[in-house]
């Protein structure tokens, strides 16, 4: 009988070379694992028909076959005293056995094999008699895998729930979502705490909410309102307390000194700002004053303003009544050629086209007129709102800006959001203008005058909010309101 061994590192590799090496037709007598990897005994059916053939005819036991391969089957057979199918369901028990030893887990008792389409033949129970090796073909061997890392479970264990479920996993997308849920829940978490503390105070001290609903009435932002009033002694009187804000808002407003107006300084002066805000009426204004005070002689008038239709003719108009020459400039060249033409000049005058705050070319603009030489002053509508009026001096970059004159002061309803803006942004105030006419309606700016007139507003508004609404007024500011020490 030609059996032989065939060992791989697996059992399906073991089983590849016994059917290349005996066909379709080869029988596994044996299989085990050992130290050198996955070993399968196998022959040939036709050599295992002949010996079962001559086991019949014969009533003394068969001669054992020869080769060692051959011996090893038998001592193994003897050994084990099990079929195939038996032998797979110990390997099986032994691989649970030894993994439960190693977990230090309590053993457990070895799996009932049920029932295969297998079939194995019985085993004889008298030694003397040779032992009928079960007949099974390549194809039917079931096949024992390797033992696996993760526990092996029988049909008794029942998996947990937790086991059962998939882990959760969060991707980039949904942790950066997240993230920004909790920050904004944190800031709203922050607000209504704040919110809270300030409504607690404020039910403590009813002097601070009254001077809280006069801010709010006059149009101050809820954010200056609150810088101020968590200084304001809670002994004072309402009538000492008034005084100090009154004072408070005052030294903060910044102002030109007294006999440094526009006209006083003199140098080349442009008036940028956004359409409508009277731009051009304030340049007629300026030149106006300088003419009364040097002569006509010492002003030069210059515009930029190509695109509003008769901008350049109304310049013109206000010249021809000042005894004033206006000029046109296209572009940056034209503008330098002009200045060293009107260098002699005590003051010239530099009207621009109006743009809105959220108007690209602003930046265009900003980079014409970005010489030394020049000082940009920002025209700005005191009838706006305050959000209008923070857009605005962001836009044309209030930190560059040699000053602010405020335009329209008569038309305004309530001051308060215009001195806000200029307290909140720390620009100087260097000129106030209340009407139409050339050059009356025009004011050096008083930093008392103005808050006094922002706080005296009388009359109800449907705007004005009622006391018990003022919680709404309490959201944290996104800008930091700052007030030195010493002002306040």
């Amino acid at each position: 009988m030609n059996i032989q061994r065939f060992i791989a590192p697996t059992s399906r590799e073991a089983m590849a070379k016994a059917r290349r090496a005996f066909g379709d037709s080869a029988v596994i007598l044996s299989t085990r694992s050992t130290g050198d990897g996955f070993e399968v005994m196998a022959a040939a059916e036709e050599s295992l028909a002949s010996i079962t053939t001559a086991s019949a005819a014969a009533p003394q036991p068969a001669a054992r076959p020869a080769p060692a391969a051959a011996a090893s089957v038998e001592k193994d057979t003897e050994t084990m005293a099990m079929s195939t199918l038996s032998f797979q369901d110990y390997v099986r028990e032994r691989m649970l056995r030894k993994r439960r030893e190693a977990t230090g887990q309590a053993p457990m008792a070895a799996p009932v094999p049920q029932a295969a389409p297998v079939r194995a033949e019985p085993r004889q129970q008298p030694k003397a008699e040779p032992i009928a090796v079960p007949v099974q073909h390549f194809n039917r061997v079931p096949e024992v895998s390797q033992p696996r890392p993760e526990p092996i479970r029988t049909q008794a264990q029942v998996p947990a729930w937790e086991d059962s479920q998939p882990p959760v996993r969060f991707s980039a997308d949904d942790n950066q979502r997240m993230a920004v849920e909790l920050s904004a829940l944190r800031e709203m978490i922050e607000e209504r705490f704040n919110t809270l503390a300030w409504l607690g105070s404020s039910r403590q001290n009813p002097l601070q909410a009254n001077l809280m609903h006069k801010l709010i009435r006059a149009g101050y932002s809820p954010a200056l309102a609150r810088a101020v009033l968590e200084r304001v002694s809670p002994d004072a009187s309402p009538a000492e307390a008034m005084r100090w804000l009154v004072d408070v808002l005052t030294r903060n407003l910044k102002v030109a000194a007294p006999g440094r107006g526009l006209a006083d300084e003199g140098g080349v002066i442009s008036l940028i700002g956004a359409t409508g805000v009277g731009k051009t009426t304030t340049a007629a204004k300026l030149a106006a004053q300088c003419v009364k005070q040097h002569g006509a002689g010492s002003v030069g008038m210059i515009t930029l303003d190509t695109y509003r239709v008769s901008g350049y003719e109304q310049l013109r108009t206000y010249g021809r009544m000042l005894g004033v020459v206006a000029h046109l400039a296209h572009d940056r060249a034209a503008l330098v050629d002009l200045l060293n033409l009107l260098q002699g000049k005590r003051m010239v005058i530099i009207d621009t086209a109006g743009l809105g705050q959220r108007d690209q070319r602003i930046q265009e603009m900003l980079d014409v007129l970005a010489m030394p030489s020049v000082k940009k002053m920002l025209v700005l509508n005191a009838g706006s709102q305050g959000d209008t009026l923070d857009e605005v001096l962001t836009s044309f970059k209030a930190a560059q800006l040699h000053g602010v004159v405020l335009s329209k002061v008569d038309e305004a309803v309530k001051l308060g959001p215009a001195i806000d803006a200029l307290v909140r942004h720390q620009v100087v105030l260097r000129g106030v203008a209340n009407g139409q006419r050339v050059p009356e309606d025009w004011q050096t700016p008083d930093a008392a005058s103005l808050v006094r007139l922002s706080m005296g507003s009388q009359g109800k508004s449907v705007h004005d909010p009622m006391v018990n609404d003022l919680g709404f007024y309490f959201a944290q500011s996104s800008q930091a309101v700052h007030l030195g020490a010493t002002h306040v």
